[in-house]
């Protein structure tokens, strides 16, 4: 049963989702936060398996928040909390911050209560979760990156922990990487965690992030 920390400064927002939790089996609401401030304190309070988190509030928004909340988790599998960014808006800038702070998932409010349920589990179990078109507006933002300096880690990747880089950002698991590169998953489970490690990355989320900041993934379309 994945426990949920509901996070949205918008009161009937909140309560519907809060509501929507409660009522589906397997799913536990450990607490409700109005601004980034509040998720701060109860995601260190209650340690939820997920938080739920709004990108727009006074204060302390939703990705300083998740910063925090995620700040000082070096292993993306060490059981700590997974944040779920739901908002409004639905913009590049908006994904590729959450991405870069940590974030597991994305999406946007209008979605469905039933894809709202399968997300949370999704990224409970450890996995990823984009809307299709914050992904794909994602792609589209980032396929012909802007000059800018190459990350301090990426000339110490080899050829094939590009390829695999590259393919974690267009949103492939580790079971269809292993199937395009003709590897075993063990074997690109190791390259994943080489490059998280030679890149300086804390999930990956951030993994995915960069292959697409730096133009990667969109060389694997």
């Amino acid at each position: 049963m994945p426990s949920v920390l509901v996070v949205d400064d918008q009161f009937l927002i909140r309560s519907g989702l809060t509501a929507l939790l409660t009522a589906a089996p397997g799913y536990e609401v450990v607490g409700e936060a109005c601004d980034g401030e509040e998720a701060v304190r109860l995601a260190a309070e209650t340690r939820p398996d997920v938080v739920l988190m709004d990108i727009r509030m006074p204060g302390t928004d939703g990705i300083a928040a998740t910063e925090r909340i995620l700040a000082g988790r070096r292993d993306p599998a060490d059981g700590g909390p997974k944040v779920l960014v739901l908002t409004t808006f639905d913009s590049d800038e908006h994904v590729f911050r959450a991405l870069r702070v940590g974030a597991s998932g994305f999406l946007v409010k209008d979605t469905p209560p039933e894809r709202l349920l399968a997300a949370i589990a999704t990224v409970h179990a450890g996995d990823m979760l984009f809307s299709p078109r914050a992904l794909r507006g994602l792609i589209d933002a980032y396929a012909a990156p802007a000059a800018r300096a190459p990350h301090p880690g990426l000339d110490t990747l080899t050829p094939r922990e590009r390829e695999v880089l590259a393919l974690v950002g267009a949103g492939l698991p580790n079971a269809e990487i292993a199937v395009r590169l003709v590897l075993s998953p063990a074997t690109v489970k190791t390259h994943v965690h080489r490059c998280m490690s030679k890149l300086a990355l804390s999930s990956r989320a951030q993994a995915v992030a960069v292959a697409h900041e730096f133009g990667l993934a969109a060389r694997m379309r």
